[in-house]
This record gives structure tokens, C-alpha cells and sequence, in this order.
């Protein structure tokens, strides 16, 4: 712009072209254009739309757009869709994959409004829910699981709970563990539409069963979100993120996920002392506030199972989820069994109701079989001779191994009725261990691996004995004795 007005000033001086142009080193045309031109006001930003070959084009590709406003998000219209759609329905359409591009890019950005959400009320006692996943060395192998968190908007305080999965068995055991610590019960509970409890279909809300007995027996209001609205439980959606990266850094250790559980109960103490980030208040003295408001808890617990009758096959085994395999009882092969289902374990009853088989529940996409030592050691027990394919051999060690597999048929039968029996009244570990040690020391009597398997579950074997009394006043006296 100052060039142009210095042009101008120089021709107002010279009255000629020529001379402008060489003193400012630029064309003959540019000095007349400056002269010429009139109207110096600023124009509205905006790029005239040239002509295009892609015109013919432009009002499908609209159309195509516009449609995609009544179909979910995921299977909408990309560019690339686009473009294929273009070749594939106009033969004689040429033209390249970013014309097509820049256009839709384009269009959308005009079309499509940005959505605006308002600042939802949250009052004292509600609640939302919703899963999040991480990373946990269960027994020393790093594991990926998932984490239900239950977070309170009012107080900004909330609470997690270690799971396999995300079933409706994970969601309530959590909820009911969760009830329980704090000692009372939400008014409202605000579930994501994918959680494992229930799901909004249009109009139309359909729960799990189990979560249906749960809600009625505790009697808290359960709402779900609309799809693709994540901002109608902001709150917990944050939640979850702060305490992977507050609760699950370092990644965490543990045995049992039930007692991990228990301590984590625990972690939102931590933030008491905080102050809310808006409302310039402890989150502690606001949680009191969300404990205040609670409904009480029921006079009985909830039992978190599902009961369910499964088909055992011919190896005594049910199958969960479509690829878990647990371990029944020897005669329950080939008939129907009653299964309890829990969030963290799978309970297997005989025809009256009582409890044979415990597991511990399985999760992921992978195929698994569960064994209980007892039920597979009572069937090895009956089948001796399927000793040397089966797994319960496959388990002990290599020592112990060879040293049964050298057994005569009825030795090992004995070795192996004894190694149940010791599974039964202590444990599978205790049991190979004690019979590891009298093969050892030609030991191997069913009396001599009993008193090893109990003194290890005493004290272990590297411990001495404590010392006795001593008793050599009585030796003394003894002789003495013998004198007279």
C-alpha cells in the first residue's frame, strides 16, 4: 500500500508514466493501474467461487451430505466414501481424491453447526457412572482391566472399583461395594448408554435383569445418556481419566483384586482437603453434604449373581461367554449344572443347591480352561490310566513328575488318591510340595506327607522345632534312684 501511494505521489509531481515505472523498478501497467484506480475502501473478505469442473457434481455430493444428519455418526460419509461413490455412479467422472476433499472439507464446515451445551445442575446425593481401563501386575503378569468409577458432580469427590469386564455383575458388585463403604445409596445414578447395566434404544430403555433387582432392591433412580451426549456425565468421564493417571501411576501390584479393591476405597481421602475448583469449598465438607442426602441402605445386602443352568459336556466342564471353560464335578459330565455368576468368581452347585466348584471368573477374547484341583484329581483317581495325559501331570513339578511316572499302576494310584486328599485339607501347592519332599527322603507313606503338608502350613520345613523343656532335674533324679 505505501508503494502505491508513493507511485502516486511521483506521477502527481511528473505527469508522466515512464519515468514512475524505472524510478520504482515495475511495469508501465502497474504505474497506470494505481492511477486509475478510484475506490480505496476496504472490501469484505470473501473469495469469489470461481468455476470449477467439480460443479456438476457439487449438488450429489450435498445431497449425500445432508442425508447423513439422520444416520448415526459412524456411518456417515467420509471424503474417501465420497469420491468412490463418484466414480463409481458417473463413469466419466475424472477428477482427483483432494478436489473432492478440499470441497467436502469445505462444505461441512459451513453446514455443520458446532453444538453448544449448557451447564447442567447437579445436586447433593447423585451420581454418575461409567468405565474406564488400565493397566494392573495381577500375580506378577501385567494385565489390562477395567475400573468402574462412581463420581459425586456436587462434591467433585468419587470412588473406583477393579474389575474383569464390564458386565452387569462388575457394575453391581461395584455399586453395592461402593454403597456399602460410603453408608447410603444415591438418589440418582447417571449411566453411560454402553455400560453393562442397560442401554437406551430411541425412546426405550432396556436394563440388564440382574441390575432390574438390584435398582428396585436398593431404590435408586437409574437415567441413561442419549447416544453420542458424552457431556451428560462430563463429570465422570473426568473422573475416570484423573484417577488413571493419579490412582494407576505407578502401575499397581497385587494377588487378589478383591482386597486391592477394598483398600481402594480408600485413595478419595486424599482429596478432602482439596478445594473444589468452582465452589471454594473442601470437597470433604461438600462429600458430607452428598452423604447427608443419601438414601439409607436396606436392611440386607444384595447378592450380586446370576443363576443360570448350563450343559456340562463330557469332561465335566460348562462353558461361559462362548470361550470360558470351567470345571465341574466328575459325575456332573454330560448334564445340566447350576451356575452361579459373579463378578469375580463362577460358582458351580450340585442338584440340592449346595456349593462344589469355586473359580475365579475368566475375561477377554481368548479361549481359557479353569481347573479345581479337586474335581480333576477325584476323575484321575477313578481313570488311573490317563495319568500320562492328563493335566493335573502337566502341573506338578518335573522331579515329582518323573518320580510318579516310575510308579507301578497301583503305587500311583495311592501316590494320587493321597495328593487329593492333601488338596482337599490344605491346598494343590501344599499338597505337590509335600509330596515333593518325601520322594525326596523316601517318604512317601500317605502318614509321612500328611505331617509334612501340616508342617509347612505350620511353620514351614526350613523351621526348627521349638526348643522343649528341658529335663535334666528328672534325669538326675532318675539316677539317683537306680543308686539306692
Amino acid at each position: 500500500m505505501s508503494q502505491m501511494n508513493d507511485i502516486r505521489e511521483a506521477y502527481a509531481e511528473t505527469g508522466k508514466v515512464a519515468p514512475v515505472a524505472r524510478k520504482f523498478q515495475v511495469d508501465e501497467k502497474t504505474v497506470r493501474k494505481y492511477i486509475r484506480k478510484e475506490d480505496f475502501s476496504p472490501k469484505l473478505p470473501i473469495t469469489e467461487e470461481r468455476e470449477s469442473r467439480l460443479d456438476p457434481y457439487k449438488a450429489q455430493i450435498r445431497e449425500w451430505i445432508d442425508a447423513d444428519n439422520s444416520v448415526w455418526y459412524k456411518q456417515r460419509h467420509t471424503a474417501r466414501r465420497i469420491y468412490d461413490r463418484l466414480k463409481q455412479e458417473h463413469p466419466e467422472f475424472d477428477l482427483s481424491y483432494p478436489t473432492v476433499q478440499r470441497y467436502v472439507k469445505a462444505y461441512k464446515k459451513n453446514t455443520q453447526t458446532t453444538k453448544t451445551f449448557q451447564e447442567l445442575v447437579w445436586h447433593p446425593g447423585e451420581a454418575q457412572v461409567d468405565f474406564g481401563e488400565s493397566d494392573f501386575n495381577e500375580r506378577g503378569v501385567l494385565t489390562r482391566k477395567k475400573y468402574l468409577t462412581v463420581s459425586f458432580p456436587h462434591s467433585n469427590d468419587g470412588f473406583s472399583q477393579v474389575f474383569g469386564g464390564e458386565t452387569s455383575e462388575c457394575v453391581c458388585q461395584g455399586l453395592k461395594d461402593i454403597f456399602t463403604y460410603i453408608g447410603g445409596v444415591p438418589s440418582v445414578l447417571i449411566f453411560d448408554n454402553a455400560t453393562g447395566v442397560g442401554r437406551r434404544i430411541g425412546a426405550e430403555i432396556r436394563e440388564a435383569q440382574l441390575f432390574q433387582q438390584m435398582r428396585a432392591h436398593y431404590g435408586f433412580i437409574a437415567r441413561f445418556c442419549n447416544p453420542n451426549a458424552g457431556h451428560e456425565k462430563g463429570h465422570v468421564e473426568n473422573k475416570v481419566g484423573y484417577n488413571r493417571r493419579n490412582l494407576f501411576v505407578p502401575v499397581p501390584s497385587f494377588d487378589c483384586v478383591e482386597t486391592y479393591n477394598r483398600t481402594l476405597l480408600d485413595a478419595h481421602k486424599v482429596k478432602a482437603d482439596e478445594w473444589h475448583y468452582k465452589k471454594g469449598q473442601r470437597i470433604g465438607d461438600l462429600f458430607e453434604e452428598d452423604r447427608h442426602a443419601l438414601k439409607q441402605l436396606p436392611m440386607h445386602p444384595f447378592n450380586v449373581c446370576r443363576f443360570m443352568y448350563v450343559n456340562a459336556d463330557s469332561y465335566g466342564k460348562v462353558r461361559l461367554d462362548d470361550r470360558h471353560y470351567y470345571s465341574t464335578c466328575p459325575e456332573f459330565g454330560g448334564t445340566e449344572v447350576l451356575v452361579g455368576i459373579k463378578a469375580h468368581h463362577i460358582e458351580i452347585y450340585d442338584e440340592s443347591g449346595v456349593l462344589t466348584v469355586v473359580h475365579s471368573r475368566r475375561f477377554g477374547a481368548e479361549r481359557t480352561d479353569s481347573l479345581d484341583y479337586r474335581t480333576s484329581l477325584a476323575t484321575l483317581s477313578k481313570n488311573i490310566g490317563a495319568w500320562r495325559n492328563s493335566g493335573v501331570r502337566e502341573m506338578i513339578p518335573d522331579l515329582l513328575r518323573k518320580n510318579m511316572d516310575d510308579l507301578c499302576r497301583e503305587e500311583l494310584r495311592q501316590t494320587v488318591r493321597t495328593l487329593t486328599s492333601l488338596t482337599l485339607n490344605y491346598s494343590f501347592e501344599t499338597a505337590v510340595k509335600a509330596l515333593e519332599t518325601g520322594f525326596a527322603t523316601h517318604r512317601t507313606h500317605f502318614s509321612d506327607a500328611a505331617v509334612l503338608a501340616a508342617r509347612m502350613m505350620s511353620y514351614g520345613l526350613d523351621t526348627p522345632p521349638e526348643k522343649g523343656p528341658d529335663l535334666n532335674g528328672y534325669d538326675q533324679l532318675l539316677r539317683m534312684e537306680v543308686r539306692t
